[in-house]
């Protein structure tokens, strides 16, 4: 079993069952969140309280395993900046490759720009 890091449009595209979603099922887990990206799906999945709590049971059994944005991690989004300034990745795109970066792990993405940048990671997108 290898881990796979999953950014926040992996887990929406799952959840909403969009296409690229089912791709999360074709393989084994675990699969890691950063606190930072699940605060993205979070945003786009949840209005209320109920709702959020009903979302964070169906993340938990889809097994998804919450990773906090730690210093260290925070530290290495903050270096990914430059090396991803081109195709403008945002603080959580960032902090989702720094996860990957940590764990020597791939991360499944639906953000094609990824793929046009090396910053170490295998980026495979899903759609």
């Amino acid at each position: 079993m290898s881990r796979i890091v999953v950014d926040s449009s992996a887990v929406v595209a799952a959840v909403l069952e969009e296409p690229g979603g089912e791709e999360m099922a074709r393989r084994d887990g675990p699969f890691l969140l950063s606190a930072v990206n699940l605060c993205e799906v979070l945003e786009r999945l949840a209005a209320d309280d109920r709702k959020k709590r009903r979302i964070l049971e169906m993340l938990e059994d889809i097994g998804l395993v919450l990773i906090d944005f730690t210093p260290d991690l925070a530290a290495t989004a903050a270096r990914l900046k430059a090396p991803t300034r081109s195709v403008g990745l945002s603080l959580g795109d960032r902090a989702c490759l720094a996860l990957a970066l940590r764990e020597q792990a791939p991360v499944l993405t639906g953000d094609r720009a990824w793929s046009k940048v090396d910053v170490g990671v295998e980026v495979v997108l899903i759609r």
